[in-house]
């Protein structure tokens, strides 16, 4: 198979990817992990946790940034990442914006990293857009075609709607979710007995 073969399958997966977030997502519905998946429960709202030593490791995310620069999970090794999933288009995850910021700003000196996947904007001037409307400061990566999204494990605790945010545990694994627009306080109930645990 030639080199060129193979970058057009894996482009189709990652459109295929895309399309399905797009089908399933940007609702502002609570969600389920009743699809077979072990090792993690959901809880009120939706919100799915995994305890310590049910935790499937986080891919390796990177990329390069919407301000130009580059990021990778990698960078924040022993921080608690937040880690969100959204699009400029999306309503549910316009009305996330501002508390996810709030609680990024209120934690960022606790060793929490918050960073975003921008999906599905074909053009990264309306997701800079985005960020500056609603002052968003953490750095997002730009993955139009869902290439990043692909990289999760399928019956982890990963996405599969648009927004959907991801905690992960300092020792970069999956240990929370919520496929849902987030109020601050949800955020925050996922976020404070991760951030509670004590390092290894």
């Amino acid at each position: 198979m030639s080199g060129t073969t193979r970058r057009r399958i894996r482009l189709a997966a990652a459109l295929s990817a895309a399309a399905a977030l797009a089908l399933t997502g940007c609702t502002s519905g609570s969600s389920s992990s009743g699809d077979g998946q072990t090792g993690f429960v959901t809880g009120k709202g939706g919100l799915d946790t995994a305890s310590a030593g049910h935790r499937q490791d986080a891919p390796a995310i990177s990329g390069a940034t919407l301000d130009n620069g580059k990021a990778a999970l990698a960078d924040f090794k022993g921080k608690v990442v937040v880690l969100n999933i959204w699009g400029s288009w999306c309503g549910p995850c316009r009305a996330e914006a501002k508390g996810l910021q709030d609680v990024s700003q209120k934690y960022k000196d606790q060793g929490v990293q918050f960073l975003g996947i921008n999906t599905r904007d074909t053009d990264p001037a309306n997701a800079v857009r985005f960020e500056q409307n609603f002052g968003v400061t953490y750095p997002s990566l730009y993955d139009p075609d869902g290439t990043q999204i692909l990289k999760f494990p399928k019956g982890s605790l990963n996405p599969q709607s648009i927004p959907t945010t991801i905690v992960i545990d300092r020792e970069g694994k999956l240990a929370a979710r919520a496929m849902r627009a987030l109020s601050a306080e949800d955020l925050e109930t996922l976020l404070k007995p991760i951030l509670a645990e004590q390092p290894k």
